[in-house]
């Protein structure tokens, strides 16, 4: 037996027991899915109280360099938000001018703009505490007062129903969040369409089984509502007496969990408006390939690498299970790059032969029922996939998610190299810094 074809092997053993593990993850996660959706009795009951609370409520919107976004956004979530006692705080740096001249540029008196002490990029969760800052001076300069936070991006567009939807289940949780939907991009049908399949699946899916199994829910940093009170309990314990960690790249995952650990309550929500749409934030994800590595490479560090080392293992078996989860995107990038070069070895072991070399030898029987059963989850994995695609964005969406798992292995593999580069400059440095995409806002969204 050649060098090669012990290569071979030897590699496409290790991507077949990682993916086995991986693959019986993903089908325990479907199974409970399938459990609860066929029997409603099994889903977590709510309580809905029928009328919305009064309750006040602020929005954060951090930026940096944002100009050709943020105005558009805030006319839309201002017209979103009508009949609601709420304010809009953007946050701005000193040395980004345009963003803040196009935030002020929208007159209202229920936005107000705050710039934050340094020069930008800091992080997001450092521009959030400057908010923060903002919002408790300005309670201490008049009588009101906020009652929950609304997180939001500069590039989002909000569903007019979001508000009412929060104001009634801010009553019994201290998180809520709503579901992200990437919106198509007809100019970007692999890249950007991929995160349409990755989120139509997580926030239909995964979230819901998570919720159920009584694990904790990372918030999305967008469309999510935080009470007052959790806020405040998780700005007295922290060191500098802000409820948002200013070295977190990923502050909006660590924050569901945290306000978890500290006792609050944490919920999922999926629920239709009035016109039968669903009620999500929408927004446009990177269209290229490079911007697409690029952000899942921040997405990895925060949460697999400095989540780690940042938040542990605490919890249950369902709480790890679920860490685990969401820490194992490294681990699979390294298993696709082993399948594909096992893959590539064997295509080359296979000319061989077609040139009069020696056909390989048969593969273990062991290693023979760990590629079947493999195909069989993955032929499983890209039906749920296609399934979940298709319910959010229609069937066509739903049978161009197949190729496109090919775009996410590659985006995946990309960013998992590059996240471990970022991990040990930030190890070293100490020092993390806002990465963000080029953003767009649509035109249309409803």
């Amino acid at each position: 037996m050649g060098v090669l074809e012990v290569l071979m092997r030897e590699t496409a053993l290790f991507a077949a027991a990682g993916f086995l593990v991986v693959g019986a993850s993903d089908l325990a996660v479907d199974l409970i899915w399938a459990a609860l959706h066929l029997n409603p009795r099994r889903q977590t009951r709510r309580p809905i109280p029928k009328e919305e609370a009064r309750r006040r409520l602020a929005l954060f919107v951090p930026a940096w360099d944002e100009a050709a976004v943020i105005g558009a956004m805030l006319r839309t979530t201002l017209d979103a938000y009508e009949g609601v006692d709420f304010r809009i705080y953007v946050g701005c740096y000193p040395n980004d001018r345009p963003t803040a001249a196009a935030a002020a540029a929208v007159a209202d008196p229920r936005l107000s703009l705050v710039i934050g002490p340094k020069d930008g990029p800091t992080t997001k969760a450092d521009c959030l505490n400057t908010l923060w800052r903002g919002l408790l001076a300005d309670e201490a300069a008049g009588p009101w007062r906020a009652d929950a936070l609304v997180l939001h991006d500069a590039e989002d567009w909000v569903h007019p129903g979001e508000a009412g939807l929060f104001l009634r289940h801010l009553a019994c949780a201290d998180l809520v969040q709503l579901p992200v939907l990437p919106l198509p991009d007809p100019d970007s049908r692999l890249v950007a369409g991929h995160y349409g399949d990755e989120f139509a699946e997580a926030h239909c899916k995964e979230l819901v089984v998570r919720h159920r199994l009584g694990a904790s829910l990372p918030s999305a940093g967008v469309g999510c509502a935080l009470s007052r009170r959790s806020l405040e309990v998780l700005a007295r314990e922290a060191p500098g007496g802000m409820p948002f960690d200013a070295a977190s790249l990923t502050e909006d995952y660590e924050l569901g969990l945290r306000i978890a650990e500290a006792g609050g309550r944490t919920t999922f929500l999926r629920a239709r408006h009035g016109d039968g749409s669903l009620i999500a934030t929408r927004a446009y994800f990177p269209a290229t390939f490079a911007a697409a590595v690029r952000q899942k490479s921040r997405w990895l560090t925060g949460i697999a690498l400095c989540g780690w080392d940042r938040l542990g293992w605490r919890g249950g078996v369902a709480e790890r299970w679920m860490r685990l989860r969401d820490r194992q995107g490294p681990l699979a990038a390294i298993l696709l790059f082993a399948a594909y070069a096992s893959l590539a070895l064997w295509l080359a072991l296979k000319s061989r032969e077609g040139l009069g070399g020696a056909a390989p030898a048969p593969l273990p029987p062991a290693l023979s029922w760990l590629v079947r059963i493999n195909s069989a989850l993955l032929v499983w994995r890209l039906t749920m996939r296609a399934a979940f695609t298709a319910s959010a964005y229609g069937p066509v969406e739903g049978l161009r998610a197949i190729p496109r798992a090919l775009v996410g292995n590659a985006v995946t593999m990309g960013a998992a190299a590059a996240a471990l580069a970022r991990y040990r400059k930030l190890r070293r440095t100490g020092r993390a810094a806002w990465d963000k995409t080029e953003h767009r806002f649509p035109a249309e969204a409803g």
